[in-house]
């Protein structure tokens, strides 16, 4: 009976394989990633009655998304 690991680290060290799940703990830190962002700025709910109204809304949505560098800007 063989047992294969989900999760390993190759030998030299130089690759860790994850095949589970990597649960972040609250209060650890993660470092070396080359990316990192700011959560967007809050939208509130839309309340629009009207189409012109809703396009004002989901455009304020895309601009504070791309603020916080969550999706590319124009």
């Amino acid at each position: 009976m063989s047992y294969s690991a989900k999760n390993y680290t190759e030998q030299g060290g130089n690759k860790t394989v994850i095949g589970g799940t990597l649960e972040i703990k609250e209060g650890a830190t993660v470092t070396g990633l080359p990316y990192s962002f700011t959560p967007a700025e809050n939208q509130a709910p839309s309340v629009a009655e009207d189409i012109t109204s809703l396009v004002a809304d989901f455009n304020a949505l895309l601009s504070k998304l791309k603020t916080a560098g969550l999706i590319e800007a124009d």
